[in-house]
């Protein structure tokens, strides 16, 4: 088998510092590894007021930040406002996914990663949300322009799936055994996705039982 070789990135605006916001470990261990492997200078941004409940979010920030430190990277822990988040969402309890409802999930992390961005002196935002073959692309990287422009600041949409990315996101997960987290995040993803495990009669999701190449965990949700 042929060994992959790393292309060499490069930020938007020849810029060498760059802001990325992340959703959870799985999906931004390639990331990072990729924007390492090109010497970028880079700070994790972790705002994700969705994840419900908090002992979820508490899994899924922990590996985040094991990862990082393994890796010395700086990690910025923002703040867990879940009463703002529902006060968005309100009215859009029932939206599919994808839907509405992700994109003003997507608007909200994204204003609040800029924001940082433009008072801390980083001029390119990014985020390793789109890596995941679950979500819209398209619908990330809008968001995502939409809040940068609106600080002056520049998205870097690079696509992170192509060659092979999203294989070496699930390959790196293994290798460092993360918590491996089985629904998108917020309240209504984890009602929907158990919804529909109830009609095909799987069993509902459980709270901290899955990591990639282990199970060892017995939390029950």
């Amino acid at each position: 088998m042929q060994k992959f070789t790393r292309p060499i990135l490069a930020l938007p605006n020849s810029e060498t510092r760059l802001l990325l916001h992340s959703c959870c470990a799985p999906c931004s261990g390639e990331v990072m590894e990729a924007i390492q492997a090109s010497g970028i200078d880079y700070t994790i941004f972790f705002y994700n007021p969705n994840i419900h409940p908090h002992k979820e979010y508490l899994l899924r920030k922990d590996e985040n930040i094991r990862f990082a430190e393994k890796h010395g990277v700086p990690f910025i822990d923002a703040d867990y406002d879940t009463d703002n988040w529902f006060e968005r969402a309100k009215g859009m309890e029932w939206e599919p996914e994808r839907g509405a409802r992700c994109t003003m999930c997507f608007d909200m992390r994204f204003e609040r990663t800029a924001l940082y961005a433009a008072e801390n002196g980083f001029k390119v935002i990014s985020s390793s949300l789109g890596i995941s073959r679950w979500k819209n692309m398209q619908q990330i990287n809008d968001c995502g322009h939409r809040a940068a422009s609106a600080y002056g600041l520049a998205y870097w949409d690079y696509n992170w799936r192509k060659q092979g990315g999203s294989a070496r996101m699930i390959e790196i997960s293994k290798r460092e055994q993360f918590y491996q987290q089985e629904y998108c995040g917020c309240v209504y993803s984890l009602r929907d996705t158990n919804l529909h495990r109830k009609s095909q009669g799987r069993a509902l999701i459980k709270l901290g039982k899955l990591y990639y190449g282990v199970d060892d965990a017995d939390t029950s949700l």
